[in-house]
């Protein structure tokens, strides 16, 4: 394959030796116990791949840490998971076992595999991101210190993904999560008048509002906003420091939930407002992880095995959810949004 110096090398060059004598060529694949996959070949070989949560948000020691780790007991072959779980993979049985306890003394969970939840995929929020709502890492932490068990063991009706975003940017995949968490703005931008003709180029920011919300106002060289028409995207903010999006006082978080990428079964699914304000409570934030656990709890309550949250809920209907979880129903909970229409049957499923 030709070389270039741009882009990221050819997958085929980093993987194991084992897989590449065995590529396409794996007979099976099954859960030894949680966190732990065995995989065997058409030739007999086999393959340990041993899951472990982490924080997404990694130091030089830690990345280091974990590096030592595959270099005694992987031969240095190691990768990251979508949702940021970390994979050792074992090619030989006998350091299998060592690893493991390895990881137990250095309290790193192993789990995240079948019926259980996994790492839970998450934006930048306060650390990094400069138009979040909420925080991404603090939310997260303290909604999985709560799960932790369900990551461990393989005891839920069938699988359960969490997604956190810090803004409605949705840099995580809260579109299609079975829970999703996402940090909310509910007031429109403040716009530093005396601020902007100096840092902001005019129509950079009038062309980056995705609903024509932005006018400019050449009278006193600045610009104004149609709050009927804001999204609250923070987009103008990326463009221009001096329209100010985040507020303390009134951001906060909604939950949704109902959504997959998954076509087993059913169609995948998007995910469907459950509770439209949570407020920002740092550091633990306990509003949101007793909302996250009361659904998780029903669910697991109530679904049938195998059953995801979008399709338990398909199953009793939206109304017997509220119920169940004891969530208000209010106007906030109507779709009204008009581009919707053709996105209702977006799916990669198809049937004879």
């Amino acid at each position: 394959m030709a070389k270039t110096d741009i882009g990221p090398p050819d997958y085929r060059q980093m993987l194991p030796p084992v897989v590449q004598r065995n590529y396409g060529r794996w007979r099976f694949h099954e859960i030894v116990r949680p966190g732990v996959l065995r995989h065997v070949s058409e030739n007999g070989e086999e393959l340990y791949t041993v899951r472990v949560g982490s924080p997404r948000l990694l130091d030089t020691d830690a990345i280091r840490e974990i590096c030592d780790l595959a270099d005694r007991y992987c031969d240095g072959y190691l990768r990251f998971t979508s949702r940021h779980n970390i994979e050792f993979l074992v090619s030989d049985q006998s350091k299998l076992e060592p690893l493991l306890q390895e990881l137990w003394k250095r309290e790193w969970p192993v789990g995240g595999t079948g019926n259980s939840i996994s790492n839970i995929v998450h934006t930048q929020g306060w650390i990094h991101c400069h138009t979040p709502a909420t925080d991404a890492s603090g939310i997260v932490k303290a909604v999985m210190d709560d799960l932790y068990d369900h990551f461990t063991h393989m005891d839920l009706p069938a699988k359960l993904r969490i997604s956190m975003a810090c803004c409605l940017n949705m840099c995580g995949a809260v579109h299609c999560s079975d829970i999703a968490i996402l940090g909310i703005h509910r007031k429109p931008p403040y716009v530093d008048k005396e601020l902007v003709s100096k840092i902001c180029e005019i129509p950079t920011v009038v062309a980056a509002c995705p609903t024509g919300a932005i006018r400019p106002n050449p009278k006193e060289k600045t610009v104004e906003i149609n709050e009927e028409r804001c999204m609250y995207c923070g987009n103008c903010y990326t463009m221009c420091p001096a329209i100010k999006i985040m507020n303390p006082e009134t951001d906060g978080v909604a939950i949704f939930v109902g959504g997959k990428v998954s076509n087993a079964r059913t169609a995948p699914m998007f995910s469907r407002l459950a509770i439209p304000f949570l407020p920002n409570n740092p550091p633990r934030w306990p509003e949101v992880v007793e909302a996250v656990h009361n659904i998780v709890q029903v669910w697991i309550d109530h679904a049938q095995k195998g059953e995801r949250m979008g399709e338990w809920i398909e199953r009793i209907g939206w109304e017997r959810f509220f119920q169940l979880t004891g969530i208000p129903f209010t106007e906030k909970h109507i779709d009204d949004f008009i581009f919707s229409v053709p996105t209702f049957r977006s799916t990669t499923m198809f049937r004879w």
